[in-house]
């Protein structure tokens, strides 16, 4: 599976075979599927289709392998084999950012600086914390000492998502293998080829045969379902949307797996009139567009106090102008492709909505002129739409976002609030008071001031509402991805 060319032209993509038990291999009916490039429309490969058989042969292997020599790999020893692992992501760095690239349509120079070194610190920082982390001791009196360790929660499924494919997956393989785990990861029919490379990279490190492994395939009956269905599955996470992790959370339900979840969000840009409006705009400009707007946590919907909204939205629409849109291989370029057809005119479906009900698009709002092939939509600034229009309340996941003024402090969280999500919220201001005061009402899992996508991996990240289930990093990922056991001892 090694790609022998590494520049970022000459990586050739690569046909995807299910890993299964250290081994990869087609589908028993020979079913493939095509990989499409959207920045291209061209074939980027063949891959192949999984479903039960693949799928129950993959949970069998990571069964078996709990009971292997995993078992008996020592802590220092899983820090060891993660820390190979990110230290071989950044070796094939530039072949991966490239992969990526054709896979999701994002510009490289954003996969090679942020995809690609952050899935490797992934690995990095769980192999460090899983050397330092304890577990918790009392002493009741004199009459019992109570202890409690951890150990591993099984077979884990791994249904991931085609925005940052290799950031996300590692994201949940570096916690899961840190734990103890073993894994079935499914990831997205639309970018399959950076788990593929993961899978080798991962038995290159030293990871047992068994305990990773990856089949690829669609959702509703096929591999997604057989996973979240399978009895011997003992815990499913997943990031995507609220739709499918209610369909999951059903298939989940007989068997009651753990759950992990990282779902949707409309999430709301507070733009207050005494911050440095300078720094809003260009941090703005990436929480609107960075990844084509394909991102859970972009500030798809700005509101600025009214005193700052004239200056604000003249600002922002001149520096959106100046934004690249095209080929992702081009150092220029910013902004590259949606990810696939069906995405591109779901988009669309939306700007046309906005003008139906009466918005204003500044800037953008459909394909740039210059772009013949290639799923590309020019980034897009909404006015004047009403607080309930589509465009304003629901997850539209592209390079599209609506500004809308208000008035009051209290006004603002109203409307932020306003949602059936709460993953992430930005609040700009340089009042102290305030930022705390707006913050501790804003309901959401992730709430920044004067920031953007800025994180420590201890911290807890996830959502509220209908935007997740859980939380991750640090010790709360090993909340999920282990078991606690209390050993009492009677003094």
């Amino acid at each position: 599976m090694h790609l022998k060319e590494k520049s970022n032209r000459k990586v050739k993509p690569i046909d995807c075979l299910h890993f299964i038990n250290g081994d990869y291999r087609d589908s028993h009916n020979s079913k493939v599927f095509e990989n499409i490039n959207p920045a291209t429309e061209e074939v980027l490969g063949k891959v192949a289709e999984g479903g039960k058989r693949e799928v129950d042969e993959a949970v069998q292997a990571a069964k078996t392998a709990l009971k292997g020599p995993w078992k008996n790999f020592t802590s220092e020893e899983r820090s060891i084999v993660l820390r190979r692992i990110g230290d071989l992501i950044i070796d094939r760095k530039e072949e991966l950012a490239a992969l990526e690239s054709m896979d999701t349509g994002k510009p490289y120079q954003m996969a090679l600086d942020i995809d690609i070194p952050r899935s490797a610190y992934n690995f990095h920082f769980f192999a460090d914390y899983l050397t330092s982390m304890g577990t918790e001791a009392f002493q009741q009196d004199q009459k019992a000492l109570h202890y409690s360790i951890r150990r591993p929660v099984g077979v884990v499924g791994m249904i991931n998502p085609w925005n940052l494919p290799l950031l996300l997956l590692t994201w949940k393989m570096a916690p899961c293998l840190a734990a103890g785990n073993t894994a079935v990861m499914k990831p997205a029919e639309w970018t399959p080829m950076t788990a593929t490379i993961l899978a080798e990279i991962c038995k290159e490190a030293g990871v047992p045969d068994g305990v990773v492994n990856l089949v690829h395939g669609f959702g509703p009956n096929s591999a997604g379902a057989a996973i979240t269905e399978h009895p011997d599955v003992d815990a499913v996470t997943f990031t995507g949307e609220t739709k499918t992790g209610t369909a999951i959370m059903k298939a989940a339900a007989p068997t009651l797996k753990k759950l992990s979840y990282e779902l949707g969000g409309k999430n709301p840009n507070i733009i207050f009139a005494d911050s440095d409006l300078d720094e809003v705009i260009e941090t703005t400009l990436k929480s609107s567009f960075m990844n084509q707007g394909e991102v859970c946590l972009c500030g798809s919907r700005i509101y600025v106090e009214s005193s700052a909204y004239e200056d604000f939205v003249d600002k922002f629409v001149l520096k959106t102008k100046e934004l690249k849109i095209g080929d992702p291989f081009k150092n220029e370029t910013s902004v590259g492709a949606v990810i696939s057809k069906e995405h591109y005119d779901k988009v669309l479906s939306y700007i046309q909505s906005a003008r139906d009900e009466g918005g204003t698009i500044l800037t953008g709002g459909g394909r740039p002129q210059t772009e013949k092939k290639g799923y590309y939509i020019e980034p897009t600034i909404i006015v004047g739409l009403d607080k309930d229009s589509r465009c304003v309340r629901e997850e539209i996941f592209g390079p599209v976002v609506t500004v809308l003024p208000f008035e009051t402090e209290e006004e603002v969280i109203e409307q932020a609030n306003d949602t059936h999500y709460g993953l992430g919220t930005t609040i700009w201001t340089n009042d102290l008071r305030r930022a705390h005061r707006v913050a501790h009402q804003i309901e959401a899992g992730i709430i920044w001031v004067n920031t953007w996508y800025l994180r420590d991996l201890r911290t807890p990240f996830g959502g509220m509402k209908q935007s997740g289930i859980g939380r991750e990093g640090g010790m709360h990922s090993f909340e999920f991805y282990s078991e606690l056991s209390n050993i009492t001892i009677k003094l």
